[in-house]
């Protein structure tokens, strides 16, 4: 039986794995090999990594994680979890289980595009979702926000500082009053016709197609797709979650614990505000907070 297991391989869980195998615990790592950044050739705002792919932040993680004897990494997809004595058992696709006295969920989320032609072509190159995380690499050219819920008039705020801006509300999210004004101060153009079409050379943006037929110019548009859990384990070991302004979150402490004792969540799948340094950060917390409870656990018996 393994101290933790963390399930999910990317910046969270990897994260959380480093503290857990510094710590000397046995430890486990289940990766399905499908991260949410995998359609980003670039990481940015990532202190120390700005520039470099995620795929390459990842493999140096897991080299470094490999040096430690305690580290386990398997490639495979965990299809389901459940509570046995003493720990959780958790279910391989290949049918195998692996038991652990804890748990850390790093399984991220699943983005939902507004349904628009030419959005998933584009996704991660064109069409954006993070300005923090990629508006720099746009900048000082036409840009567009999508609406798709009813924070996208506060993005459409943001956008103006990396290039003229237009919103579009898709006939569905109108801005409040207030928020007109602002967007009138910060020089954005609000466009109440749907897009019905991206055009260009995927994945290339020249401009989009409104349902009356006009083309709009913009090199970028960004988003703020609807997500969900990437997988259903936190939900089958009976985690709590909260409603976030894109789609539901486990629900989790200061140090990552969820609503079910042994368990922690990170990353993406535990928190609405979706960034590599926070979810790496949140591994980390997590990570620690695993082997704190492991601890007092042992001290207590």
């Amino acid at each position: 039986m393994y101290d933790v297991i963390v399930i999910g391989g990317s910046f969270a869980g990897l994260s959380a794995a480093m503290q857990l195998a510094r710590a000397r615990q046995n430890v486990l790592v289940i990766d399905a090999g499908l991260p949410r950044n995998r359609f980003a050739e670039e990481a940015h705002g990532f202190f120390g990594q700005d520039g470099r792919a995620p795929a390459a932040i990842m493999r140096a993680a897991r080299r470094q994680l490999r040096r430690y004897s305690t580290v386990e990494l398997i490639s495979g997809e965990a299809t389901s979890a459940y509570a046995v004595d003493d720990g959780f058992a958790v279910t391989l696709a290949a049918g195998d289980e692996r038991l652990a006295r804890r748990l850390v969920l790093a399984t991220g989320v699943a983005d939902e595009l507004p349904p628009v032609p030419g959005m998933q072509e584009r996704w991660g190159s064109s069409v954006l979702h993070c300005p923090y995380c990629h508006g720099y690499e746009v900048r000082d050219q036409p840009l567009g926000v999508l609406a798709a819920h009813t924070m996208s008039p506060h993005q459409a705020l943001l956008i103006p500082d990396w290039g003229p801006t237009t919103y579009f509300t898709q006939g569905q999210y109108e801005p409040e009053p207030s928020d007109l004004l602002t967007l009138k101060a910060r020089g954005v153009a609000v466009e109440r016709t749907p897009v019905v079409e991206l055009l260009g050379d995927a994945p290339a943006l020249d401009g989009v197609r409104l349902s009356d037929g006009r083309i709009v110019e913009v090199a970028a548009l960004f988003t703020a797709p609807r997500t969900k859990p990437a997988t259903p384990l936190a939900q089958l070991l009976g985690c709590e979650h909260e409603d976030g302004p894109t789609g539901p979150y486990v629900k989790v402490d200061q140090w990552g614990a969820t609503s079910v004792p042994g368990i922690w969540a990170a990353g993406d799948a535990a928190t609405p505000m979706h960034n590599a340094t926070l979810a790496s950060a949140a591994g980390v917390l997590a990570g620690i907070g695993a082997h704190q409870a492991g601890v007092r656990s042992a001290t207590s018996t």
